[in-house]
C-alpha cells in the first residue's frame, strides 16, 4: 500500500512497517487527518501507530533541538509530543514571548523537517514539573483566583492567551499542511475534577480557534474515571504493567472498542532536593514498552529527552512535605541531560527497529565534552553592597508576597528572591508564614532560616534599633495538586513576640539579565578572606577553541545560583542529589566568559568543570 504509515494485521501482531510518508510530510494528500477508528488510529486511508517521544523545547538550548529529534528519529520514533507552558509565553499579561528558546514554531516545524509528526500539548496547565504547572504566577494576584475552574478570572486570562497561541498552532496542523496530527485538551484533569464545566470549555475554546485535528485527554490512574470528555478520546499515563492491564480495562469501559494509547509511558522519573537519584533500569522499560504494544496499545515515551529546568523554571510537589525539584530534568530518560545515549536508548533503538520495514537511520555522533580550567572567582560583591545599585525598594506598612509587589509593569514577581528589611527594638521570637525559604538576619549577621516547618527562630538579645531582614527565595510553586494557595514570599504578617511588624522596605531580587546590568566593573571588590553572605562571586572562564560541553562542579559551595553570560544556569544545592550544573557550549563563546554565582551562605575557592554529570550515578554511553 504505498505511502501507508503502518501496515498491521491486528494491534498486537505489528507486522513490516513502511515509514517513508513521514520523511516526506508536505508530498501526500491531506483530508481526514488523525482519526480515532474502531481499535486502530487511521492516518487518511492507513492504519498508524503512534511511536512517541517527548522532549520540551524551552527544556533545551535552541540550538540542539534537531540534534534531538534526528536521535529521536533514529531510534524508530515517529511522533514528537510536547508541552507549551503558558507562564514562559506571558511572563506579563498581555506581553507574549516566542522568541529564541520559545520559538515554538520553529520547533514545531524542525520536527517536520526531520520527518517526526507533532503532538501538541498546549494546557493552559500542563504540570510538566514546572512553577505552577505551566500558569503565569501573575493569575495569583487575584485573591479570590480558583485555577482550573471556569471562574471567570481564569477563563478570560485563558481566553486572551489562546487568542494569541492558536493563530501560531493553526497553519502548523496536519489539514493545513503541517505535522500537528492531535491536541491535548488540558492536562490529568480527572485528578484535580473542581468543575465539570472546566473541560468541556477547554475543549471549545480550542475548536473556536481553530484546532480540527484528534482531540485527546491524559489521565494517570488517579484521575481517569473523571477525566474523560465527550467528543475527546481519553489516554491513559502510566509506568507498570500492573498500571497497563488495569487501565487498559478501564479505557474499555469508559469508551469502548476505541485506539488505546499510553500518553506517558514514565521512562523515569524526576528528582527532588535532599532526595534520591531516580533510576529506572532499561530492560524493565523495554519489558514494558513491549508490553503496551502488544497490547494493541500506541505509546509516548515520556520523557524521550527531558532536559534542564534552566533559571527558576522548576516546580515542586507538596504532600506531606514541600520538596523543590532539581534543576536537572535528566528524569533517567532515553537520551540524558545533554542529549548522549543511554542503554534504554540502545535497546529502544534495536526494538523498534526490529518491527521497522525499513532501516532506521544512523544516530547522530555524541556531542563533545570538555573538562575546562577551574575558574577561581576574583571579585565579589556582598548582597548588602549591592543593594544599592538595585531599584528602589517598595515601601510598605505590611509584608507583601511576589505576586502582589508593583514590580514588572503591575504583573508583580513571578521567580527568584525577595528581601524584606524592617527595624527592631527588641529580641524575642519572630514568627512568620514563609514560603518557601527565608534566611534571617540582624543587621548582616544570619541567624537562621524560616520555611514550612520552621516557624519561629529566636532573635538574640540588641541594643537600640536594629535592621531585621529576611531574604525569602522562591523555590517552586507545586505542579501537581493545590496549586490555588502558591503564593510566594512573606504570606500575611510577620510577628515580634505576638505582635505584628510594619514598615517594611521590600527589593525584588528576580536575577533577570537586566539585574546584573546594573553591576558595573567598579562595583565590584576583590574577594577578601572571609566574605560576607549572601554575596555574589564574579569569575572568568576561558574557552581556547570551539566551546563544548560542559558540566559545573560547586564542591564547598552551599546554595545558590549560577549565571553564565547572563543566562540562569539554575540553582545548585549541596544537599543533593544533583551535583553538577550542565552548561551547554552554545551559550559558551569563544574567548572570555563571564561567570557569577550568587552564594546564599559559603563559598569554595573554585569552580570545578567536569566532562560527565554527577547526578547520583553515572548512565551515559559514549
Amino acid at each position: 500500500m504505498p505511502g501507508s504509515a503502518f501496515l498491521v494485521d491486528t494491534p498486537s501482531r505489528l507486522r513490516r512497517l513502511d515509514w517513508s510518508n513521514l520523511t516526506r510530510p508536505w508530498l501526500r494528500r491531506r483530508q481526514l487527518g488523525l482519526q480515532a477508528k474502531d481499535q486502530n488510529f487511521m492516518l487518511e486511508d492507513s492504519t498508524f501507530w503512534i511511536f512517541g517521544g517527548s522532549v520540551h523545547y524551552f527544556r533545551v538550548p535552541k540550538e540542539y533541538w534537531r540534534d534531538r529529534l534526528l536521535k529521536m528519529k533514529a531510534c524508530g520514533l515517529n511522533t514528537l509530543t510536547t508541552y507549551v507552558p503558558w507562564n514562559l509565553h506571558e511572563p506579563e499579561r498581555g506581553r507574549f514571548d516566542f522568541s529564541g528558546n520559545l520559538d515554538l514554531e520553529a520547533f514545531v516545524l524542525t520536527a517536520a523537517e526531520i520527518g517526526l509528526w507533532v503532538i501538541l500539548r498546549p494546557g493552559p496547565y500542563i504540570c510538566s514539573e514546572i512553577d505552577l504547572g505551566g500558569l503565569p504566577s501573575w493569575l495569583l494576584q487575584d485573591s479570590g483566583m480558583r485555577l482550573r475552574t471556569t471562574y471567570k478570572g481564569f477563563t478570560n486570562a485563558v481566553d486572551l492567551y489562546f487568542d494569541h497561541l492558536m493563530p501560531r498552532v493553526v497553519p502548523l496542523q496536519y489539514k493545513h499542511g503541517g505535522p500537528i496530527i492531535a491536541v491535548q485538551v488540558e492536562n490529568e484533569y480527572g485528578s484535580y475534577n473542581k468543575d465539570p464545566t472546566y473541560m468541556p470549555y477547554i475543549k471549545k475554546a480550542l475548536e473556536d480557534r481553530g484546532i480540527e485535528e484528534l482531540l485527546l485527554t491524559s489521565d494517570n490512574k488517579d484521575g481517569l474515571s473523571s477525566g474523560a470528555v465527550d467528543g475527546v478520546l481519553a489516554t491513559i499515563n502510566l509506568q507498570s504493567q500492573h498500571d497497563l492491564q488495569l487501565l487498559s480495562t478501564f479505557l474499555f469501559t469508559v469508551q469502548g472498542a476505541r485506539p488505546k494509547m499510553v500518553m506517558e509511558y514514565w521512562t523515569g522519573w524526576f528528582d527532588s532536593w535532599g532526595g534520591t537519584h531516580n533510576i529506572l533500569d532499561s530492560s524493565e522499560v523495554l519489558k514494558t514498552v513491549s508490553a503496551i504494544i502488544d497490547a494493541g496499545s500506541s505509546i509516548n515515551l515520556y520523557m524521550f529527552h527531558g532536559g534542564t529546568n534552566f533559571g527558576f523554571i522548576n516546580g515542586a510537589m507538596h504532600y506531606y512535605d514541600y520538596k523543590s525539584h532539581v534543576t536537572s530534568y535528566d528524569y533517567d530518560a532515553v537520551l540524558t541531560e545533554a542529549g548522549d545515549y543511554t542503554a534504554k536508548y540502545l535497546q529502544l533503538r534495536d526494538f523498534f527497529g526490529s518491527i521497522s520495514g525499513t532501516p532506521l537511520p544512523p544516530p547522530p555522533d555524541p556531542l563533545p565534552k570538555t573538562a575546562y580550567e577551574s575558574v577561581t572567582p576574583a571579585f565579589y560583591l556582598s548582597l548588602w553592597d549591592a543593594l544599592k545599585y538595585m531599584e528602589a525598594p517598595i515601601n510598605s506598612e505590611q509584608p507583601v508576597n511576589m505576586e502582589n509587589l508593583p514590580v514588572n509593569n503591575g504583573n508583580g514577581q513571578s521567580f527568584g528572591y525577595t528581601l524584606y528589611e524592617t527595624t527592631i527594638a527588641s529580641s524575642g521570637v519572630l514568627s512568620a508564614f514563609v514560603r518557601d525559604r527565608g534566611q534571617v538576619f540582624v543587621n548582616t549577621v544570619s541567624i537562621g532560616f524560616l520555611d514550612y516547618k520552621r516557624k519561629e527562630i529566636n532573635i538574640p538579645l540588641i541594643q537600640g534599633y536594629t535592621t531585621l531582614r529576611i531574604l525569602v527565595e522562591n523555590c517552586g510553586r507545586v505542579n501537581y495538586g493545590e496549586i490555588d494557595n502558591q503564593r510566594k514570599g512573606l504570606i500575611g504578617n510577620i510577628y515580634l513576640n505576638d505582635s505584628p511588624l510594619s514598615k517594611f522596605r521590600i527589593y525584588s531580587l528576580d536575577m533577570k539579565k537586566s539585574f546584573f546590568q546594573r553591576f558595573s566593573f567598579d562595583e565590584w571588590n576583590k574577594v577578601p578572606e572571609a566574605p560576607t553572605f549572601p554575596a555574589f562571586f564574579l569569575g572568568a572562564l576561558s574557552v581556547a577553541l570551539s566551546p563544548s560541553d560542559t558540566f559545573m562542579k560547586l564542591e564547598g559551595w552551599e546554595k545558590g545560583v549560577v549565571f553564565i553570560n547572563g543566562q540562569n544556569l539554575g540553582r545548585y544545592w549541596n544537599i543533593g542529589p544533583q551535583e553538577t550544573l550542565y552548561l551547554p557550549g552554545t551559550w559558551l563563546d569563544q574567548g572570555i566568559n563571564q561567570v557569577i554565582v550568587f552564594e546564599e551562605k559559603m563559598a569554595g575557592s573554585v569552580i570545578q568543570f567536569t566532562e560527565t554529570p554527577h547526578l547520583g550515578r553515572s548512565r551515559y554511553i559514549n
